[in-house]
């Protein structure tokens, strides 16, 4: 690995104080005339399931123009926190005007090791009709978004002549909102798209979703009327709460069945004022997940105008957003967010410092602490608190490669978690003195144990699995 650009890289001590002692890291991926193209525009980012952090952006060749600009679409990965970056490398290839790519989210597939990346290409947004669309696309990584697969077109599924369902073969264009698309508890694969159903110059929000890790899709109810880039996240309950793009009052939608239908009609967020821009929202902690706290994260710019990208939290599934803090001061637009293993946050972010012309792409990386100013601190799930509060299990091999041994002889059953908190997998227990657990499906890095024995009794366990490569 090794770093792309050296121009800027800033680790500051934020507050003196040994409360608020914390590290600010700021990285520039893309400055215009890197690697031979004119500009860079449209961030998207996603940590992966080995820890990983993942990138994408769209390299517009030529200018700084959309679709149907020549635009290619690269990716980058991080496997020291975002401190150094592979060298890009292509996902979506374009061929000239008519023939570009972009636009492209990120979401975990159902696969181990698994991302999708959707995107779209050809004629761009306002050229396209029904007979001759912009074109949707889906992409594979299996291996943490170091490899990619070659694009496959979806749009049947979505509009067009050729769309598989009837109701929605009239639609002009639509394209998928940049940033974090969204797995569900479920399963569910989810995006948002921005859909033109009509010649006017308007668009429309509705939910992309696939329950075959990406086969088939299928196309919700409409979700805003005049909308435009979107985001959703899944809530503590399930629910799936939609942010969208509008000037103003940030919208709101929430989904009770998964992203299949919405309100009726879209809410306002009275402490979110940002101008029509893209930004992203995702998940940070569940109290369903261990974490002593439920958090969503939300970027967008600050104000009425493209500057002033802020973060924003909530701890009451997105009703209210309370907190918040200006990470970029100056001209800045696009954003996407991601959370590190070590419960530290990325916002990879286009911007533009006073003096320059074109947006340059960066990563941040800082810490609750630090974006609260000292009020919220990141305490890791309580599985990992357990651990060092009570008798602990025993594990072995332990760096473990394909299969850990546990003492079993009173458990009746376990839970094993990800670094993240995420339930992996759970196993049921007749009494047995040890048991062998199969692990080899699951990515390397770090794992915990919760186990319950005859009388409800826990206790908890720490594992490494090694990486197999």
């Amino acid at each position: 690995m090794k770093k792309i650009l050296t121009l800027l890289l800033v680790m500051v001590a934020v507050a003196a104080s040994a409360q608020n002692d914390t590290l600010f890291t700021r990285i520039e991926l893309y400055h215009p005339g890197d690697y031979g193209s004119a500009n860079y525009r449209i961030p998207g980012v996603i940590t992966a399931k080995d820890g990983s952090i993942v990138i994408v952006t769209d390299k517009r060749k030529f200018n700084e123009g959309d679709l149907p600009q020549d635009i290619d679409i690269v990716c980058n990965r991080s496997t020291d926190g975002g401190h150094t970056w592979s060298e890009p490398y292509t996902i979506a290839l374009g061929t000239g005007y008519n023939h570009g790519f972009g636009d492209c989210a990120l979401a975990w597939s159902n696969d181990d090791n698994g991302l999708i990346a959707v995107f779209v290409g050809g004629v761009g947004l306002w050229n396209s009709t029904p007979s001759d669309p912009i074109r949707s696309y889906k992409s594979y990584s299996y291996d943490n978004g170091q490899t990619w697969t070659e694009p496959e077109e979806i749009t049947q599924f979505i509009f067009g002549d050729n769309c598989i369902y009837p109701n929605q073969a009239s639609w002009r264009a639509s394209f998928f909102g940049s940033g974090n698309g969204l797995l569900t508890s479920t399963g569910r694969i989810m995006f948002v798209a921005a859909v033109r159903e009509g010649s006017a110059q308007s668009l429309n929000n509705y939910a992309v979703y696939s329950d075959d890790n990406g086969v088939t899709w299928h196309v919700s109810g409409r979700a805003s009327t005049g909308g435009d880039e979107a985001k959703v996240t899944e809530l503590a309950d399930g629910r799936i709460l939609m942010s969208i793009r509008h000037a103003g009052k940030r919208w709101y939608n929430i989904s009770s069945d998964g992203g299949e239908t919405w309100q009726p009609n879209t809410s306002t967020w009275n402490d979110i004022t940002a101008p029509a821009c893209n930004g992203d929202l995702i998940r940070y902690t569940s109290v369903n997940q261990g974490y002593n706290k439920n958090r969503l994260l939300h970027s967008v710019p600050l104000g009425n105008s493209r500057r002033d990208v802020t973060v924003y939290i909530s701890y009451d599934e997105g009703e209210t957003w309370p907190v918040h803090k200006t990470i970029v001061p100056y001209s800045s637009a696009y954003s996407s967010l991601c959370i590190l293993p070590d419960g530290t946050i990325g916002l990879y972010v286009e911007e533009e410092p006073n003096g320059t012309s074109g947006y340059s792409t960066v990563f941040y990386n800082f810490s609750l602490e630090w974006l609260t100013d000292g009020n919220d601190i990141f305490v890791p799930n309580s599985v990992e608190e357990n651990i060092t509060n009570s008798d602990s299990l025993k594990i072995y091999p332990n760096p473990a490669s394909s299969y850990i041994i546990i003492d079993s002889q009173y458990i009746r059953k376990i839970k094993i978690f990800d670094i993240n908190g995420r339930s992996v997998m759970k196993k049921s227990f007749s009494g047995t003195s040890e048991t062998k657990i199969d692990v080899s499906k699951l990515p390397s890095g770090t794992y915990y144990i919760e186990s319950f024995d005859v009388n409800g009794e826990k206790k908890y366990g720490k594992f490494v699995i090694l990486s197999q490569i």
